[in-house]
């Protein structure tokens, strides 16, 4: 996989300078390094701008890195609310979408994201596409949680469904949470009210239509 990844990187080139600074600012602030790998960036700049999404929904801000990737999929037409639980990573995103010309686009919610999306739920708030890189752990309730506030036919993508191939290889060491994801792929891929595909882009991506 770090094979395939390395030479789409390479051949398509998603990387760019405000991206390799958003990088530099979650490293000078102390934050782990678990952005989206910068093929899956430009994917899901694509999957917003393909499905005309415009109303996104993240769970897991980080440093802002993949909510530039989602708003340069809908330009200055779109909304993105994140759900983030440090108030410390909210901040840096905020400060980083506004560099990248989308601070008036973006709004962060922090705490608990479960508590959030009970409140966007009771708010009667509705999303055309939601993405999904936070807690491994709460991936069924965060599922559940979007699907109950999606628009007929939003997309619903996920990160690090692979979970860097050890779901598919036995051979490699089992992480923490290998066996939660294999769990919650087979949850997705059974779901009645789902259409959903796996891509091993990055550390995989589940792409998923709200019937």
């Amino acid at each position: 996989m770090n094979k395939i990844n390395h030479y789409i990187d390479t051949v398509f080139e998603p990387q760019d300078q405000l991206l390799e600074e958003v990088l530099d600012s979650i490293k000078e602030n102390g934050m782990p390094n678990i952005s989206v790998s910068p093929s899956s960036g430009k994917f899901l700049t694509l999957l917003v701008s393909i499905a005309n999404a415009k109303n996104i929904l993240e769970i897991g801000a980080l440093g802002g890195y993949s909510g530039i990737c989602l708003a340069r999929g809908f330009q200055e037409k779109g909304q993105l609310t994140s759900l983030e639980l440090e108030e410390k990573y909210a901040n840096l995103a905020k400060s980083n979408l506004t560099k990248a010309g989308f601070g008036d686009q973006v709004s962060y919610l922090t705490g608990p994201a479960l508590e959030s999306l009970e409140t966007l739920a009771q708010e009667n708030k509705r999303y055309d596409f939601f993405f999904i890189d936070a807690d491994k752990g709460n991936y069924p309730n965060y599922l559940e949680a979007c699907i109950n506030i999606a628009e007929k036919n939003a997309v619903i993508a996920v990160d690090n469904v692979l979970v860097r191939g050890t779901v598919v290889d036995d051979t490699l060491e089992a992480k923490g949470h290998t066996d939660i994801m294999k769990e919650f792929n087979q949850l997705v891929a059974d779901h009645p009210k789902l259409d959903a595909i796996l891509v091993p882009i990055g550390d995989g991506i589940t792409i998923a239509r709200v019937k």
